[in-house]
């Protein structure tokens, strides 16, 4: 039975997915890049109803309250990534619009980096070497005067769920203190339910957990990326302790 959903779910992505591409390019000149934003946003929000529907995928959101009086600041959002459900569901459930940013490799994908490359986002070239860093830092300080949050993978990849020790990177971190902005924490135990690199979806409920505000005035990158870790790796304990089951035993 997982199986038949499964297929059928990733049937129901192959027919949603480039009609509604299509739509956005014809559609999108015509828009502003609000509106652009709010178009696109209608993919994730029929993509996770249709795993909620389809493979009995749920999800809760905790902590909604430290957004409280933060719609109206810069913000950079460091989120746990175990699998592609959060990259979806982030979007489709955040108050404000989100700016991904990515390696612009992933613009010349069909379909979606097409669309992606028609929105306002930050995406580098990795092969600018230190310039990245600073075409990313120009481009998100002009998003984030523009009202977006930045979102960002600390992990740099999907961590498969219970890894005791990831390494998290300091390039979100290092932009929110060049940008002056609050970063909030997200943990999230997607992946037993959409494991990473596996066709299957388990039914079930994933929660996502938003921690307070870090300010990130006068710290340094790293002092304020070991922060994030240390919340997110601990709350992760806390709504998926069996996915670390020694630790438990210890």
């Amino acid at each position: 039975m997982i199986f038949l959903r499964s297929l059928l779910f990733a049937l129901y992505l192959v027919l949603l997915t480039p009609p509604y591409a299509c739509a956005c390019f014809i559609a999108f000149p015509f828009m502003s890049a609000n509106q652009r934003y709010r178009f696109v946003r209608g993919w994730p929000r029929m993509v996770i109803a249709a795993a909620r529907m389809i493979c009995g995928i749920h999800y809760r959101i905790e902590g909604w309250h430290h957004f409280d009086g933060m719609l109206d600041k810069p913000v950079v959002l460091l989120s746990k990534h175990q699998s592609a459900w959060e990259t979806v569901a982030l979007v489709a459930t955040m108050p404000k619009p989100l700016c991904f940013v990515f390696k612009r490799e992933l613009l010349y994908v069909p379909f979606f980096g097409w669309a992606l490359g028609m929105l306002k986002m930050v995406h580098i070239n990795r092969k600018d070497g230190s310039r990245a860093f600073a075409s990313a830092a120009r481009q998100g300080r002009e998003r984030l005067a523009e009202g977006a949050w930045i979102i960002m993978f600390p992990e740099g990849t999907r961590t498969p769920s219970g890894m005791p020790n990831p390494r998290y990177k300091s390039g979100g971190a290092r932009l929110a203190v060049e940008t002056g902005a609050y970063v909030i924490p997200i943990a999230v135990n997607s992946g037993r339910l959409w494991p990473r690199n596996s066709f299957l979806k388990y039914p079930g409920t994933i929660t996502v957990s938003i921690g307070a505000p870090l300010s990130s005035a006068n710290k340094t990158a790293d002092q304020l990326n070991q922060e994030v870790a240390q919340w997110i790796e601990r709350d992760m304990r806390r709504i998926d302790p069996e996915s670390y089951p020694s630790e438990q035993t210890a």
